[in-house]
């Protein structure tokens, strides 16, 4: 386990520290005697920004101390363990913490006579790290001791006494034994025979005893599994003439579409069962595993906030990455390493003061739009993109290589930005509150907050509804979830699941969730209409409307939705895209946008399955650059946990690293 992490400078000035287990000053101190002052052969390296695994160790009373240096700001990063550990994510670590600290804090410190910077905020950025390290480090150590034990096993075995002669071991005939004679007809070698197994085969083993006391090991286990005699050749014919399957019964259907059977048979098993939930659920174990709240977010006065941070962390180690590959490439030639260094490539002809022109532009214009496309971005967004970055360098002077790589990449920036921007705020808890909570002076009335979720067959309505609900749930409302969707079979059932979980989850938050659902083949409009009602009544906060897939080429389905805006009147209505769709994303959110009739359109996007397609994020440029409509969340797993804020520096940073 890790005892210290300090980040200090060369004059001896600690800017950030964490102390898991006390350690005497005197180790960091000597250590930064014997390295960066006396420079003493045995413990001297390389200093000048190399990665802490390229610096020897330094061991000092019992302890081992891997460190990192940046030459330029004079800051020094060092880890202090216990040299018995073997840690082997630790160089991992320093190296990751001096690349995330250096883009966090690097301008702060470069300005004239700063010794202190105020860096509290960085706790958070070196717990995400830690754990994530630990965890990665955890399963590749825990690989490790099980073949240790695999081979100990075997060798163990290796020493055991060969078996008596004629007998078995494990009731199978060993490979290498000869002890049978071909005159010997007193032991029959068949591997059909019906005999069973002597007990006193493998009386040398060794076995823990059963019970709470002792766990028996797997070779036990298997010889008492052995142990019963195999059916004989008769009895496994009488036993799979028994075990025949009986031919199902065809189910007549009349003209109606209606079950014609003799005997009631239930086919919407939607509606509830005569037993309870909390008989069904005295002898059933938990459906799912209790989530870690500061795994995906935490509380920011009294509102628990969804996390990004880890996807923020992940582009600033990515981004230095790809500019250190830069560095390491001599001369770029064509659309090669990263995104910004390839379009710089472009620019390769350009002789250094010259005023950039549109025809200087355009070869670079065009292998900056192949680069987007690339991305999964549609054309007409690519085109978009590609004439804003345009604009930002018509009339720019040239000046040597790198200078035109930052113009390119701030030009790109911008235009990216101002693209994903949002024009209004998108803090989803305080909408929430101004509605269910409105100030005395509003002269309003308190009602629930009623949001809504659309999209396409199969991309994760139900899935994403119930991660929102999980993080209202984390804010202490109490959720109403509308089951909208009363044309596939198993959507009821589906959200019946969910709910359960939730509850699960949630039971000691505070929070509360129910389902509201009338079963299949009601008219949804009136579904939800009478779960906002029912909201009301009951004293619920948000309503969440799940409703029913659609193409979005499908007139007939698709014009329900005006209906169902109307009956259900939503404070906010998030379409559910695919980030591995593609450009078909474009004519998906257009339909949807305007298939709510006059004056209601969409209120935001959530992009599913963001985890599946790397750095291909193009599909969110395409829907926005089409609607004008911000992206609220992505989607990065198939846990209730897995939902983060949407955030536009991720997208810029995914659509400009390599292809």
């Amino acid at each position: 386990m890790l005892d210290t992490f300090e980040i200090l400078t060369t004059s001896g000035v600690v800017l950030w520290s964490r102390t898991y287990a006390a350690v005497s000053p005197a180790v960091v101190n000597n250590f930064i005697s014997d390295v960066f002052i006396e420079e003493k052969s045995a413990v001297a390296g390389t200093k000048d920004g190399a990665s802490a695994s390229a610096n020897p160790p330094y061991k000092h009373d019992q302890h081992t101390l891997r460190w990192s240096f940046e030459k330029e700001l004079g800051i020094i990063f060092v880890a202090v363990y216990r040299s018995l550990l073997h840690l082997s994510w630790i160089d991992k670590l320093v190296d990751n913490i001096r690349t995330i600290f250096v883009n966090l804090y690097g301008d702060q410190l470069k300005k004239p006579n700063v010794t202190l910077i105020q860096c509290a905020k960085f706790d958070d950025y070196f717990d995400q790290q830690l754990q994530e390290l630990e965890k990665t480090g955890s399963k590749s150590d825990s690989k490790d001791v099980r073949a240790f034990q695999d081979e100990a096993l075997s060798d163990d075995l290796s020493d055991m006494p060969p078996p008596l002669p004629g007998l078995v071991r494990g009731g199978r005939a060993p490979s290498n034994t000869n002890t049978s004679k071909q005159g010997d007809s007193d032991f029959d070698t068949s591997p059909n025979a019906s005999r069973p197994t002597t007990p006193a085969v493998a009386s040398h083993l060794l076995v823990a005893k059963p019970g709470p006391g002792g766990k028996m090991s797997r070779r036990a286990r298997k010889l008492q599994n052995t142990n019963s005699a195999p059916a004989s050749s008769g009895d496994e014919a009488s036993v799979k003439r028994t075990k025949a399957k009986l031919a199902k019964k065809g189910r007549k259907w009349d003209a109606d579409g209606l079950a014609d059977e003799e005997d009631d048979v239930q086919l919407d098993f939607s509606a509830s069962k005569a037993t309870s939930d909390s008989e069904t659920e005295a002898g059933r174990r938990p459906a799912v595993e209790e989530v870690d709240a500061s795994t995906w977010g935490s509380t920011t006065k009294g509102k628990f906030v969804l996390r990004d941070l880890g996807d923020e962390v992940h582009s600033i180690l990515a981004s230095a990455e790809a500019k250190n590959s830069v560095s390491r490439t001599d001369a770029p030639t064509g659309l090669v390493g990263t995104g910004l260094s390839a379009i710089g490539g472009l620019f390769r002809n350009v002789v250094g003061g010259k005023v950039l022109t549109k025809e200087d532009l355009d070869k670079a214009m065009k292998g900056m739009e192949e680069h987007l496309l690339k991305k999964n971005v549609a054309r007409e967004a690519a085109v978009r993109l590609c004439e804003g970055v345009e604009k930002e360098l018509l009339g720019v002077k040239t000046g040597s290589f790198e200078s035109i790589n930052t113009k390119i990449q701030k030009a790109m920036e911008v235009s990216l930005t101002k693209m994903l921007t949002p024009t209004s705020s998108l803090d989803l808890l305080r909408e929430i509150d101004s509605i269910t909570s409105p100030p005395a002076t509003s002269l309003r009335k308190a009602r629930p907050y009623v949001m809504s979720i659309v999209g396409v067959n199969g991309v994760g309505k139900s899935t994403n509804l119930s991660k929102i609900c999980f993080f209202l749930l984390q804010n202490k409302y109490k959720v109403l979830i509308a089951a909208g969707d009363t044309f596939r079979s198993g959507a009821v059932e589906q959200l019946a699941v969910h709910v359960r979980n939730l509850k699960e989850l949630t039971q000691r938050e505070g929070g509360k969730v129910e389902l509201y659902q009338k079963g299949y083949g009601k008219d949804a409009a009136a579904v939800a209409k009478d779960a906002v009602a029912f909201a009301a009544q009951e004293g619920f906060d948000v309503v969440l409307i799940d409703t029913a897939g659609r193409r979005h080429n499908d007139q007939r389905l698709m014009s329900s939705l005006e209906k169902f805006a109307k009956f259900a009147q939503p404070d906010k209505i998030l379409m559910v895209g695919e980030a591995l769709v593609g450009t078909d994303s474009v004519a998906q959110a257009k339909n949807f946008n305007a298939s709510f009739g006059a004056g209601r359109s969409l209120d935001g996007f959530i992009i599913s399955k963001c985890d599946t397609v790397g750095d291909m994020v193009g599909t969110i440029v395409s829907i926005v650059h089409a609607t004008n409509v911000p992206v609220l969340f992505v989607g990065v797993g198939q846990h209730y946990s897995d939902l983060r804020n949407f955030s536009v520096k991720w997208a810029v940073e995914k659509l400009l690293s390599s292809a």
